[in-house]
């Protein structure tokens, strides 16, 4: 290997390792995280005598934690994973993609739009990061994003985006 190949690939080879260290750098919403959200999301409806179906997704819109409540049919537990599609896949919650239906002609009709409340985004506690989404069906819309934000809440984290504090550059 000549001299300047030997350089391209050990560059290469490090602009490799760099990508790599900052993709791991990453929050990712995981097990532990879904797990407070369901159980705040649960202790919210029973204080309420609530009965919910809660969907816990990643950014992916990947399913990582799901309970249905006593008392729910399957297709309550159905609609929440919907919900939570929904916004994993949009990064904006059910109840904004019911206004956008309203205000734009075609978004009710794109793909995995949901509009009906119950399906809130999740965010690093500072709200600069989007982790996931919950969705929550199984009493009136308002309950349902109440129900939500109330598990997001319990877990420490945001349903909200805020723009980074840094000045473009």
């Amino acid at each position: 290997m000549h001299t300047t190949d030997q350089n391209f690939f050990a560059g290469v080879v490090l602009a490799c390792l760099f990508w790599c260290t900052s993709c791991t750098a990453q929050t990712l919403l995981g097990a532990a995280w879904a797990s407070q959200i369901i159980e705040g999301c649960a202790a919210h409806a029973k204080a309420k005598g609530h009965s919910h179906a809660i969907a816990v997704y990643d950014a992916g819109g990947h399913p990582i934690a799901l309970l249905r409540m006593d008392g729910n049919a399957p297709g309550v537990t159905d609609f929440a994973m919907k919900k939570a599609t929904a916004v994993s896949l949009w990064h904006f919650s059910t109840a904004n993609m019911a206004a956008a239906a309203k205000e734009t002609p075609g978004f009710g009709n794109a793909p995995h739009v949901v509009a009906v409340p119950g399906g809130i985004p999740v965010f690093t506690a500072d709200g600069k990061q989007f982790l996931g989404a919950v969705g929550v069906s199984g009493e009136a819309p308002i309950e349902d994003a109440a129900c939500a934000e109330a598990g997001v809440k319990a877990a420490g984290l945001s349903s909200s985006f805020r723009k980074s504090d840094a000045a473009p550059r």
